[in-house]
């Protein structure tokens, strides 16, 4: 391991980034030199960023939005969970400068869920985006037997469908959810209800009282969606969960240590200051 290893997150923009906090959290916890930052990379430089990224002396970068997809063509190599989603969210560079792209955005989700037998049952996602790509991953992973998707872009959600070699059928963005007792979780893979977007506005009420909703907006931590499944009556899971389940996975790549989730809860109460 390199003497205080360096790690960062790259994005545009970067603002809205909590991984700074989670990283250096966990790294003064475990008493370790090193540190992590967010670098503001827009797209028209993220080529260059990445070609000259062993040079940095970083030991690795997580990706955010708007480059996942992109950076894919620009590492050397790509594991399994990032051939799986389609997407890359954390960039290693290897001893003799290599780069290796991973996905951990599938473990983000899968953690949370880990009590939750989804095997036989129904996943609903909302959205076609890169979030929605680990939660199709994340389905398969844990044995649905179906996946409907809710898009604006048919073709897009359809195409999700296919690379994941998934059962399931896309419903047009705006009707209503599908009435099935099977269904075990909803997925919200879109950025509605985060603080300055629209409000996510969907009928719950026809979700089995065992359905659990899962919201990857974490930015506010209560979000409409959430709060209209607890009067519900319903099981939720926070965007917090899959963000720091995803960070866990992505701190062990860089800095070779498990992160030290018995602080989980300390750790949430600073994220939500």
């Amino acid at each position: 391991m390199t003497a205080n290893p360096m790690a960062a997150v790259i994005g545009w923009p970067l603002d809205h980034s909590k991984s700074p906090l989670i990283h250096e959290f966990w790294l003064e916890k475990l008493g370790l030199e090193g540190g992590y930052r967010a670098l503001p990379i827009p797209p028209e430089t993220l080529r260059s960023f990445i070609m000259a990224l062993s040079a940095t002396g970083l030991v690795g970068v997580n990706v955010t939005i708007p480059h996942k997809v992109a950076v894919m063509d620009l590492v050397d190599t790509l594991d399994d969970s990032a051939l799986a989603v389609g997407a890359v969210n954390t960039i290693k560079v290897f001893p003799d400068g290599r780069t290796g792209g991973a996905n951990t955005d599938v473990d983000g989700i899968c953690e949370p869920l880990a009590g939750h037998d989804l095997r036989g049952r129904e996943v609903i996602i909302l959205g076609s985006g890169g979030a929605a790509r680990a939660a199709v991953t994340a389905a398969v992973v844990m044995g649905a037997d179906w996946v409907t998707i809710v898009a604006r872009d048919l073709d897009k959600g359809a195409a999700l469908l296919r690379g994941a070699g998934q059962q399931g059928t896309v419903l047009q963005w705006g009707g209503p959810l599908p009435e099935s007792p099977e269904v075990g979780l909803l997925f919200n893979a879109t950025s509605l209800g985060m603080a300055g977007q629209p409000p996510l506005d969907i009928d719950l009420s026809v979700l089995p009282d065992d359905a659990l909703v899962f919201d990857a907006v974490y930015v506010p931590l209560e979000t409409p969606l959430l709060r209209a499944a607890r009067v519900r009556g319903l099981g939720t899971i926070d965007g917090l969960s899959m963000l720091i389940g995803q960070a866990a996975t992505a701190f062990e790549i860089f800095f070779g240590y498990a992160a030290p989730r018995e602080h989980d809860a300390e750790l949430r109460a600073l994220l939500t200051r």
